[in-house]
């Protein structure tokens, strides 16, 4: 009874901000101006599906060079003192502590100066505004997001599983092949579902970075709801993407029991 009572405003709390809020974007999607029910609004997302296609291709490349970048990060904050540890994590979530508009503001100043200097040195190539700049900017700004779960998975570690497959022989790399990589990969799924939902449906990145040329499919829902005002599109490509996502997490929840299971 005194659980169900502790669960009480958990549940009240979801039906409110969760519950509702998806049930009113399903109703949207499914309904006109007028509130008749459509079909016309999932019709009109094929025209968005090179738009889809590119931020899922994005968000890929971001989710994997902040898999490589962030693992051996963790792994080397993780072979740190405490105190580096500490130091090296401060300096890690330093830049989430300022804006998120402000930090991509930021991104694109650097890569203005940067492209000003090429212009300068003659060399013709271009970083601004282009599908380089958007990647760079995921990449910059949800790096952490890989990092601190990963480094969290191994800093649970038991270094005697570690001792004692270096005493049985096996070589730093094959304690990592075979010890430090496996029991580190719920670690590794974490972090990839964290960066990889946030990309696919960011928008401030691509419009501060990309110049508007290579939007994503979060620009184009807050096209639909702020500038077209067509809320009805917009609830129903956000339904297809609620969709897309729930995909991915089930996805990675049976990589995630896979991985538990191997290792019992």
């Amino acid at each position: 009874m005194k659980k169900t009572l502790i669960a009480v405003p958990y549940y009240v709390w979801a039906a409110v901000f969760i519950v509702v809020p998806l049930l009113m974007i399903a109703y949207c999607a499914f309904t006109d101006a007028n509130g008749s029910f459509t079909v016309e609004n999932m019709l009109v997302i094929g025209k968005y599906w090179p738009v889809l296609l590119r931020s899922i291709g994005y968000a890929l490349i971001a989710t994997v060079c902040c898999l490589v970048i962030g693992y051996f990060l963790a792994y080397f904050i993780a072979q740190q003192s405490e105190r580096g540890k500490s130091l090296l994590m401060i300096l890690l979530m330093l830049p989430m502590w300022i804006n998120f508009v402000l930090r991509t503001q930021a991104m694109q100043d650097i890569l203005d100066l940067i492209q000003n200097w090429l212009r300068n040195a003659d060399i013709a190539i271009r970083i601004s505004n282009t599908g380089f700049a958007v990647v760079l900017g995921l990449i910059y700004n949800y790096l952490p997001f890989m990092v601190l779960p990963i480094f969290t998975a191994l800093e649970k570690l038991d270094r005697r599983v570690i001792e004692a497959a270096e005493d049985l022989g096996a070589n730093r790399f094959r304690v990592f092949q075979r010890v430090i990589l496996p029991l580190s990969m719920p670690g590794v799924w974490s972090g990839i579902i964290m960066v990889f939902v946030p990309t696919v449906s960011t928008f401030v990145v691509s419009e501060k970075l990309g110049g508007a040329k290579f939007n994503l499919i979060g620009n184009i829902i807050q096209e639909q709801f702020l500038t077209v005002y067509n809320p009805n599109v917009g609830a129903a490509i956000s339904l297809v993407m609620l969709l897309l996502f729930s995909v991915v997490m089930v996805i990675f929840s049976f990589l995630d029991d896979e991985t538990k299971e191997g290792l019992i």
